[in-house]
């Protein structure tokens, strides 16, 4: 690709491959940002905005947007804070997905009950600069005691680049620090979380000083912004008597409030809100409850809410 083709255009750093890449993919479809990437390609022009999709590895995105090499990007929190990048990085918004804890985790049957317990002894992680940072700040609070010496109080922190859970029963270490979603793996490794460093979720993120230098971003912000909200929300219908309307709007405020129609036969309405998706089943038992009829839910592909 000719790199003069980039000149003028947005570069957005999205994961090339791993758990967020799916959803990524999904979130930029909604958005309405169509591209076409050729094989073995790691760069992409968007064919209907001024923008260029650059794909890299998750754990990249956030150094590439704080040095300004790209101007936006999604990654996880975690990733934002195991490059050190909150200084030089804006969280632009949470994107709901990818969802994980950063856990401290030992053998089911160790010794150790929570994370203090394990200063002075060994972690292994891929995550050694948040690692150092939490075991760091928990060496602080206890340094002033009576019952540790300097030597004890240095945990070792050794970085490991993957299969961390083998990391105790290899007798590497007296616990891992390491990503926990479904717990699954954690529990086959014969592990359990004794604390957790940070929560996670996907993000999207911007260079601080390249926020407000391009109309852009904010555009795309909006976007992705609209297309979350559309998952979270459905558009109810239901006709029901207007005497029994104060009831139904209690069920149904809306967001600001409801649109309602008159009906040609006197005394019923119309009534068209939007609700929770995670509360359909309910709002419906209680407005049929009410008396409401013709009750039918609506999916929304894309909308803009304040």
């Amino acid at each position: 690709m000719d790199l003069e083709q980039l000149s003028g255009r947005l570069l957005f750093a999205v994961p090339k491959k791993g758990r967020l890449h799916e959803e990524v993919l999904k979130l930029l479809s909604g958005a309405d940002i169509q591209f076409m990437r050729k094989m073995r390609l790691d760069i992409a022009l968007s064919s209907n905005l001024p923008l260029a999709l650059i794909f890299l590895p998750a754990a990249d995105i956030a150094q590439f947007v704080g040095e300004g090499n790209v101007d936006i990007g999604i990654t996880g929190k975690d990733m934002v804070a195991e490059a050190n990048a909150e200084s030089v990085v804006e969280i632009l918004m949470d994107l709901g997905f990818g969802k994980c804890d950063l856990c401290v985790q030992v053998p089911v049957d160790s010794p150790y009950k929570e994370p203090k317990d394990l200063i002075g002894k060994r972690v292994v992680t891929s995550f050694e600069v948040v690692s150092k940072n939490f075991f760091g700040e928990l060496e602080d609070v206890v340094a002033n005691g009576p019952d540790w010496t300097q030597a004890e109080l240095k945990t070792s922190i050794r970085y490991i680049s993957g299969s961390v859970e083998t990391g105790c029963a290899l007798g590497l270490a007296d616990a891992i620090v390491d990503l926990v979603e479904s717990g699954d793996t954690m529990r086959a490794a014969g592990l359990h979380s004794i604390g957790v460093v940070l929560k996670s979720e996907a993000v999207l993120i911007c260079n601080r000083k390249k926020h407000n230098t391009n109309p852009l971003i904010e555009t795309i912000r909006r976007r992705i912004q609209g297309v979350i909200a559309a998952h979270k929300y459905v558009l109810c219908n239901y006709n029901i008597t207007r005497e029994k309307l104060p009831a139904a709007r209690a069920i149904t405020p809306g967001r600001k409030a409801p649109t309602i129609s008159p009906l040609e036969d006197e005394g019923w309405i119309a009534v068209q809100v939007m609700v929770l998706k995670n509360t359909v089943a309910d709002i419906m038992d209680k407005l049929e409850a009410i008396g409401a009829r013709d009750i039918m839910i609506f999916s929304i592909n894309n909308c803009r809410l304040d």
